[in-house]
């Protein structure tokens, strides 16, 4: 049985896991900017898979990469990797291959169309149609990004924890900054998903959301109806199948 790893480089994180008998297995997590050769030699002699599968959008980390797999056993996704879904996208090699991923698994795992929402570094909003093409997307500034900026721009504001803010009038400076970010971000997403369906021209529409704040924000947003931390991480696991089933 082909043992295959699948690797989701984010900028703030880096997620492995292995896929056997289709199913993710040993989740790990390592800090993006404390990845090194040091720490992959050590997991590839720990888990010693057949193939890496990868979606990163880090060009440092995936050079590291490089250096421990060959590129016999090393598969980089991008818009060339033969795909369950048809990229229907004017110039395909700017996808980032995690918003690829994403795509991958809501059009496996969830009722068409679909609009995954990943609470990155970005909040990126990505759309798959009924007819299992990948349409397009939106991209926003995350909400550590959007807090960070306003710490690192003035003089007062301090930079806080992103958490459920208690109530909506805010009692306090790091209040009012929990508040225009969590419920702030609820507004954006409603307000972005009803564009989305406009155009669409849709009333139904899966939307699943996936990525570090996921549960926070979806935990008061009834129009998320799916939160799934592995979906990048299922996509790969999907594409790997994909190319299992070119080969025969």
């Amino acid at each position: 049985m082909t043992t295959t790893l699948v690797v989701d480089i984010s900028n703030s994180w880096t997620k492995f896991a292995t896929v056997r008998g289709g199913h993710l297995l040993g989740l790990k997590r390592h800090p993006t900017p404390e990845l090194n050769l040091v720490c992959l030699r050590d997991l590839r002699r720990k888990m010693n898979p057949d193939r890496v599968v990868v979606a990163s959008v880090v060009p440092s980390a995936t050079r590291l990469l490089r250096q421990v797999w060959s590129p016999r056993s090393l598969c980089e996704v991008n818009h060339r990797t033969p795909l369950p879904i048809r990229l229907r996208y004017p110039h395909p090699e700017t996808i980032g291959a995690d918003r690829i991923a994403n795509a991958v698994a809501a059009a496996r795992l969830y009722p068409l169309p679909t609009v995954v929402i990943d609470f990155g570094t970005a909040v990126t909003f990505d759309i798959v149609s009924a007819r299992r093409e990948y349409l397009g997307g939106v991209i926003a500034p995350g909400l550590n990004a959007m807090t960070d900026y306003l710490h690192e721009k003035t003089a007062l504001l301090p930079r806080i924890s992103i958490r459920e803010p208690r109530q909506a009038i805010a009692k306090s400076t790091v209040e009012a900054m929990r508040v225009g970010a969590v419920i702030g971000y609820r507004g954006l997403i409603e307000g972005v998903l009803g564009a989305i369906r406009k155009q669409l021209k849709v009333r139904k529409i899966t939307v699943a959301a996936t990525g570090g704040h996921s549960v926070l924000i979806a935990r008061h947003c009834p129009f998320i109806q799916q939160v799934n931390p592995l979906l990048t991480l299922q996509g790969l696991q999907f594409i790997a199948e994909q190319f299992d089933h070119e080969s025969h």
